[in-house]
């Protein structure tokens, strides 16, 4: 099984990936957590022939929150021996996000067997300094991740694991157990999201928000509750534009990967 979360189409293009090179079905994390609606999530393995994958984006050189919440709410039976891969999306550096999900799902007694991440164009537009790619390293990007995700399928058949398969580019320790603690004590819960006039009401931020924080009110979102974790899926998926996070977005550029154009 592929379990996946993803934004803006990098991580599911990882999950497509992985699902047609090892024959494992995916499974969309936000979907099954709405389907079952409760504080444990129960997942069956089918055998021991079985090899189960966690993709998702690397937010803040850690895990993206609404993973991190999926493997800790995670129960799972039938593990004999199982191969568990995980595979971070990251713009550029995913510092020690490995450690982080190895010790994750240790704790729910599931070993990880490798991590690996991939470098996919960048998306968080929220915070001062950070912006889109610009288009050729976007493009540049693009067009490497398929070299890199053959990489990653390889290493996992012949069992041939690397350190260069993981992206650090330095102060990991800093970046993943100073910076990404503090991303999750400030942004959980806290947003700043507005429409603009050029809001069409098609209601598509409320259908891909994988907590649930948007609604739709006389043809407009609102974001309530204090579950949202800025995983800019909204943002980026809006087809008119029309959503910004305070001022801090205005004149950012809004990015989807190809495997999403045109679905709603």
């Amino acid at each position: 099984m592929v379990f996946y979360f993803s934004a803006t189409g990098n991580s599911l293009w990882v999950a497509q990936y992985i699902s047609n090179a090892f024959n494992e079905p995916l499974c969309s994390v936000p979907d099954l957590m709405r389907k079952q609606s409760s504080d444990c999530i129960r997942y069956t393995l089918r055998d021991k022939t079985e090899m189960l994958f966690f993709v998702f984006p690397v937010h803040s050189w850690g895990p993206a929150l609404v993973m991190l919440r999926f493997i800790r709410e995670l129960q799972l039976s039938g593990l004999k021996g199982n191969s568990v891969f995980a595979i971070g999306t990251c713009g550029d550096d995913c510092g020690y996000t490995d450690r982080i999900v190895r010790k994750e799902l240790a704790g729910k007694c599931i070993p990880l067997e490798a991590f690996f991440s991939l470098k996919m164009p960048n998306n968080y537009i929220l915070m001062r300094g950070f912006g889109t790619d610009p288009d050729h390293v976007k493009d540049e990007k693009l067009a490497l991740a398929p070299q890199g995700m053959e990489r990653i399928v390889q290493a996992i058949k012949t069992r041939n694991y690397s350190e260069s398969l993981i992206l650090r580019t330095g102060m990991s320790w800093l970046k993943s157990y100073v910076v990404y603690p503090a991303f999750k004590h400030f942004v959980v819960g806290r947003q700043s999201f507005r429409t603009t006039d050029a809001c069409i009401s098609c209601g598509l931020c409320a259908k891909v928000c994988p907590t649930g924080t948007i609604v739709m009110r006389n043809g407009k979102p609102e974001w309530q509750g204090k579950d949202c974790v800025q995983c800019t899926a909204c943002i980026h998926r809006c087809p008119a534009k029309a959503i910004e996070f305070g001022r801090v977005s205005v004149g950012k550029g809004r990015y989807v990967h190809p495997v999403l154009s045109g679905k709603r």
